[in-house]
């Protein structure tokens, strides 16, 4: 099994270089922008002749259609940039070409069901562009990138492999690079503990294992969300355009960043430690979507990072040779005895503990949970 790895490392650049970032990060959105606006374009012109063909009762001529595709805006691009996009020529090619490479991953994702209708790119938003692995060099504690020179890193690459490509993006005010690496060497399981465990999601405790330990977590969000309103008010009174404006973007995009490092930080930490602790993990198939659209809950779900935890957990399982399970997502773990798997017709959030009417057992809510998910979950969990 192939396995790709993806390493981020900071970068440093100067003034010039940072300049260039910025550039062929806007490059990136524009090719992008314009080739969904272009397959938007020639889609519907498909639709408007098809529909005319069959008013009229006629055979469609596949030769009048466009059949918008990756490789065909790709080349119409080049064709029209040297005239009405000369700046491009400023930055890597990879920066435009991969960008609308990137909108036709999106566009098969979509026809397959897997995502939403590809978007728009907004400036200021996820500002990224990508290089193929034939348009870098990496030695030691710097990059070498087209049209630019040497980049200072922060560290070396800690990852040996085969490097598939890199993505060059901006967070917090700082700029990135993320290398895939497809990894030489095969990664050895971790040792077998013999052990399997039930994990139960909350609020009040992140997670609740089938053992009777109760993890909680940093809640970074909640922790600093006094001085995250604060500084979100400071920029909504200073002048659009203005550098008091930028300052106060930037300082707020930094504190953004580091609540995001703060919950990602924590999440890897536990992550790791239940792999190289157990063998089996049992989990619930929560439906995070859904569980967001509670006003109530938002702030806290999204401060937890359900989604995150899960994700990791299923990659590290996968990588390291243990295993991930989930239950169905509508089992009704809490409501369900552990011990007789008796079930109560209701059972209120502000009850923390309750008894069984069937076999007397008092449960903690949380510990019975993560019991029932161990004993009940049988699909297992992989990398799609």
């Amino acid at each position: 099994m192939t396995i790709i790895r993806g390493h981020i490392i900071e970068l440093n650049p100067n003034n010039k270089q940072a300049t260039y970032f910025n550039k062929a990060c806007g490059v990136a959105r524009l090719s992008y922008n314009w080739a969904l606006a272009e397959w938007q374009k020639q889609y519907q012109a498909d639709k408007d002749y098809r529909d005319e063909c069959q008013k009229l009762g006629i055979m469609v001529d596949e030769s009048k259609l466009n059949k918008p595709t990756q490789g065909k805006l790709r080349k119409q691009l080049n064709a029209i940039k040297r005239e009405q996009f000369p700046f491009m020529l400023e930055v890597t090619k990879c920066s435009p070409q991969l960008a609308i490479m990137q909108l036709g991953d999106a566009f098969k994702r979509f026809f397959k069901g897997e995502s939403n209708y590809p978007q728009f790119r907004k400036k200021g938003v996820n500002d990224r562009f990508s290089l193929s692995n034939d348009q870098f060099r990496l030695d030691g504690k710097k990059i070498k990138i087209p049209n630019l020179g040497w980049v200072r890193t922060r560290e070396n690459l800690r990852i040996k492999g085969k490097i598939l490509s890199a993505k060059i993006f901006k967070q917090g005010e700082k700029w990135f690079i993320s290398i895939a690496v497809e990894l030489a060497e095969i990664i050895l399981p971790k040792p077998k503990t013999g052990k399997q465990v039930g994990l139960d999601l909350g609020i009040t405790d992140l997670a609740t294992l089938s053992d009777g330990t109760k993890i909680g977590a940093p809640k970074p969000l909640k922790t600093k969300l006094k001085k995250l309103q604060r500084l979100s008010k400071q920029l909504s009174r200073k002048q659009k355009g203005s550098a008091n404006r930028a300052k106060a973007k930037t300082k707020l995009s930094r504190l953004h960043y580091q609540i995001g490092c703060i919950r990602k930080d924590f999440l890897h930490k536990l992550t790791t430690q239940l792999i190289n602790s157990y063998d089996t993990i049992a989990i619930e198939d929560l439906n995070v979507k859904g569980m967001v659209k509670n006003r109530k809950l938002a702030r806290s779900i999204n401060d937890l990072g359900f989604y995150e935890l899960k994700r990791q957990l299923i990659y590290k399982a996968n990588q390291w040779g243990k295993i991930i399970k989930s239950v169905d997502r509508f089992f009704p773990s809490s409501k369900t005895c552990s011990v007789c798997q008796n079930k109560v017709e209701t059972l209120p959030l502000s009850m923390r503990t309750w008894q069984c009417l069937h076999c007397q057992t008092t449960h903690d809510r949380d510990i019975n949970a993560s019991l029932n998910i161990l004993h009940h979950a049988n699909k297992v969990l992989t990398l799609a």
